[in-house]
């Protein structure tokens, strides 16, 4: 028995309570949970605005220690460090022919299984594959990286999504050339990611844009040269930054449709507009034929920072041992299980960047 989160329904408060979990079987991985993330995209799977198999356990952004490898596991053991990987790529449909990994077709079946119950014999599905959001999980492992050396166990866990996302919007998706003027929507966990991505990257101008004045701090450590309360005269605000031109690169990390259009708005023509956020249906976006014409920029949605992350961790690490990546940075409160709610509610107030569950 171990200790979880476990959302009962959608809409539901989460439930702190024990679970009954398996030994891994072939092809399995127990882990114990160092630290997990929360990401605003357990928020979105609590409320329903993504869909997820319901009794769950959330979280998906997590490192720990292999307890125990079912049959056929050869690549781990007890003992070692590791990083979940909520997205593995079944290296067989058509995106994964083509290499585009992170659009794998296959990656969240495993959500749709059971492998735990309640204290009562409820089946419990893993939210995003790896559920996190407890003291141990078992997974496939396909959802296990052995963790590099050089990087803090606990701070590791960011690796799994935020920095695998901030760091590919700004590497694989737009990338970014030096030089090159980035304005970052929401100064989240990804949007920190993000800013800390643009100043590896070489950007001589790297805008950050909050509805949170009290964020400031965090995007201009992270790496932000100017910030930038949203309102509605924010692309007016950043063309005046940048020689009335607008930015070379702007990246939405919020995935709602005024940012969107404020982001399209300020990238100068012929420039890059990268979509990271993940919005509900209801926020359309609109544009007229002619200024798609006018302006010659480009619009793309960028899912996982389209990142392969098997190839991508050892690169991230490098850039922590050297001193270039501060996982530590993104964070703005250490919590229990307990406090998930409340770092739930502190994202829809727009408060702090990532929020790391302690175990």
């Amino acid at each position: 028995m171990v200790r979880a989160a476990v959302l009962p329904a959608v809409g539901a408060p989460l439930e702190i309570t024990e679970i009954d979990l398996p030994d891994p079987g072939p092809g399995q991985v127990r882990v114990r949970l160092a630290a997990a993330g929360v990401c605003h995209s357990d928020l979105s799977l609590s409320n329903g605005t993504m869909r997820v198999p319901v009794p769950a356990v959330l979280g998906h952004e997590g490192s720990g220690t292999v307890v125990a490898v079912g049959e056929g596991v050869a690549h781990l053991a007890p003992g070692d460090d590791v990083v979940l990987n909520w997205a593995p790529s079944c290296g067989s449909c058509h995106a994964c022919s083509l290499g585009e990994v992170w659009l794998c077709a296959n990656a969240l079946t495993g959500s749709a299984d059971v492998y735990a119950r309640t204290a009562a014999g409820v089946d419990l599905h893993p939210g995003l594959n790896v559920a996190a959001f407890a003291e141990e999980t078992v997974v496939a492992a396909s959802c296990v990286l052995p963790l590099p050396d050089g990087v803090p166990l606990t701070d590791a866990a960011l690796l799994g999504c935020a920095v695998l996302t901030g760091y590919g919007a700004v590497h694989h998706s737009a990338r970014v050339r030096a030089g090159e003027t980035v304005a970052v929507f929401g100064a989240g966990g990804v949007g920190l990611a993000t800013l800390q991505a643009a100043r590896i990257a070489g950007a001589s101008a790297i805008v950050a844009v909050d509805v949170s004045p009290e964020k400031e701090d965090l995007a201009r450590a992270a790496g932000a040269t100017d910030f930038v309360v949203a309102s509605a005269d924010t692309a007016r605000e950043i063309r005046a930054l940048t020689g009335k031109q607008g930015v070379d690169v702007a990246v939405e990390c919020v995935g709602r449709a005024d940012t969107i259009r404020a982001a399209w708005d300020s990238t100068r023509r012929g420039g890059r507009t990268t979509v990271v956020g993940i919005g509900g249906k209801d926020q359309q976006v609109t544009f007229n034929a002619l200024e798609i014409f006018h302006w010659g920029r480009t619009l793309a949605g960028c899912v996982y920072g389209n990142s392969n992350p098997a190839q991508d961790l050892p690169v991230l690490a490098e850039h922590v041992r050297a001193g270039r990546l501060d996982l530590g940075a993104l964070v703005s409160e250490r919590i229990a299980l307990e406090g998930i709610p409340a770092a739930f509610a502190n994202m829809l107030a727009g408060k702090g960047g990532r929020a790391l569950v302690m175990f």
